[in-house]
């Protein structure tokens, strides 16, 4: 009963960022991205976005929405966000070591296979993939368009979904929350990374976020930009979304 209102509350307020499976357990809404090759990264941006160079993917499903507070609470059983008030707001301030923790829990309730997407899917996925019609934000080149940033969010989250899409359907690509990759950040990873399904599995200190926050500028939201998971600054401003093996 439970499940059903919580879908049913989802459904009334325009924001189905989850739904039932058949064994009345909550997960998070895929769609499919077909594969391809793309130019990942940039020839003018900073050094780290550079050099700009070609990547081939695998198909994969990705989350039309940041994580929300509310699946994070069905799951953990618990809400680390700072914005408690707003369960239709992505989670916030988890720390990798706990976002691994919820992706573990949720595979064993729902027995597939989640993770979190890679960088080069990542951006694959903001750039518009196959449908790509090369904005310089996800799904626009007017960033208030898509994306809570510094400038109109107010300093805080806002419930996924409410901005406009990207190409390929996803919600709050820029914006909102740093998105968590699976990838451990190398500033220098272009100059060598593989050209087929790329991910940075040499750990380090930080994990890649990507996709800028509630009080990040234009620079930082754009597709193409990498930053770190520094959690002195991104703790109220730091959550995720999903990929689904299959």
């Amino acid at each position: 009963m439970k499940n059903i209102l919580f879908t049913f509350l989802l459904f009334i307020t325009g924001l189905v960022s989850a739904q039932q499976n058949n064994k009345g357990v909550t997960e998070p809404v895929m769609l499919l991205v077909f594969g391809g090759t793309f130019q990942m990264g940039s020839t003018t941006g900073v050094k780290s976005e550079r050099p700009e160079h070609t990547v081939t993917l695998n198909s994969f499903r990705m989350s039309m929405y940041e994580t929300t507070q509310s699946l994070w609470i069905e799951v953990m059983g618990e809400n680390p966000s700072f914005f408690k008030t707003c369960t239709y707001c992505p989670v916030e301030e988890v720390t990798p070591a706990q976002v691994d923790t919820f992706i573990i829990k949720l595979n064993k309730l729902t027995g597939k296979h989640y993770r979190l997407p890679t960088e080069a899917e990542w951006e694959y996925v903001a750039t518009g993939a196959r449908k790509s019609r090369g904005y310089r934000y996800p799904g626009s080149d007017t960033l208030q368009q898509v994306a809570w940033m510094k400038d109109n969010a107010v300093e805080k989250t806002h419930p996924v979904g409410q901005k406009k899409p990207n190409e390929l359907g996803f919600y709050d690509m820029a914006g909102n929350v740093w998105e968590l990759c699976s990838d451990w950040w190398n500033p220098a990873y272009y100059k060598h990374s593989p050209s087929e399904n790329p991910r940075n599995d040499q750990k380090d200190m930080f994990r890649v976020v990507r996709g800028g926050s509630w009080r990040s500028g234009e620079e930082r939201c754009y597709s193409k930009a990498r930053n770190r998971n520094v959690y002195d600054h991104h703790k109220q401003n730091c959550g995720f979304r999903l990929v689904l093996d299959k």
